[in-house]
């Protein structure tokens, strides 16, 4: 008899496996098992040593976080760390963090997690914030602040959105693309699909999958239309579960008149920290 803990670790490897969209046979000759063994493993007929299940997830390019809790699922002790932000032992970190943020004023970046938790804003980060959600003027007293519910409120981000119709689907095929080895953020995803379905009405089906063109996001302000697109950095090969969350959005002005309101409203200073 199958327990729980089984049942659930063989579902996150044949999730994992279709979202990479591998077969059993491409997966067995990438770990150099055979396909019986795959299919064993899978279906809960044989459990996969340490050593191998080290290597299936790495060859799945599951997350970090994924891959510590499948090792527990399976019995054995998790791999990868997970420090504190504020850990002194990532001094150095946060001092390339701060550079990034400060370095991209007057032009907006934001500091995400993987479950897309606000963390850090630059100036202009929050210039834009305050500008897009002017109801909201009590933002940083709220911990932890979350993109995704700031998303789907409705005095929140997408209010201003002038081309919902454009963005709004592209990110949520995006956001069910994480959600597929990311289950937790399925809730917040689900309340983002309702918002965009009683904004827009229609919907792209569920397994549509990620568009790969940059798009452009316009909102409506009362300093005119700001337009943005947008760049992730994230860390090279990280060993450390907090580290491999982390991505810095940085955005740019689309246009002239975007750059120039940004140049004119945001003063560059030293970022500050938003409480998460």
């Amino acid at each position: 008899m199958i327990d729980k803990q089984s049942i659930t670790l063989l579902d996150t490897l044949r999730q994992i496996r279709k979202v990479q969209r591998l077969s059993q046979l491409e997966l067995s000759l990438r770990l150099g098992v055979s396909q019986r063994h795959i299919s064993f493993v899978e279906s809960g007929r044989a459990k996969p040593s340490r050593d191998l299940l080290i290597a299936w997830l790495q060859e799945l390019d599951a997350p970090l976080v994924v891959r510590n809790q499948a090792m527990l699922l399976a019995g054995y002790a998790p791999v990868y760390s997970s420090t504190q932000l504020e850990d002194p032992a990532l001094a150095q970190i946060n001092v390339a963090l701060q550079q990034l943020l400060w370095a991209h004023d007057p032009m907006p970046a934001l500091i995400l997690d993987e479950h897309w938790n606000l963390l850090r804003l630059n100036q202009g980060g929050q210039w834009l914030a305050a500008t897009l959600m002017p109801e909201m003027a009590d933002l940083h007293h709220t911990s932890p602040i979350n993109l995704l519910d700031l998303l789907t409120h409705p005095e929140g981000l997408a209010k201003p959105i002038v081309n919902l119709h454009e963005v709004g689907p592209a990110l949520l095929a995006h956001l069910r693309h994480e959600a597929a080895v990311q289950p937790t953020l399925m809730p917040k995803v689900d309340a983002f699909a309702a918002m965009l379905h009683r904004r827009l009405g229609s919907l792209p089906p569920s397994g549509t999958h990620p568009t790969a063109p940059v798009l452009t996001t316009r909102y409506a302000t009362k300093h005119g239309e700001l337009a943005f697109f947008s760049m992730f950095t994230t860390f090279g090969t990280p060993q450390d579960i907090t580290l491999a969350s982390l991505r810095v959005e940085h955005l740019f002005a689309a246009d002239a008149a975007t750059h120039a309101v940004l140049r004119a409203q945001v003063q560059a200073t030293d970022p500050q920290s938003i409480p998460g």
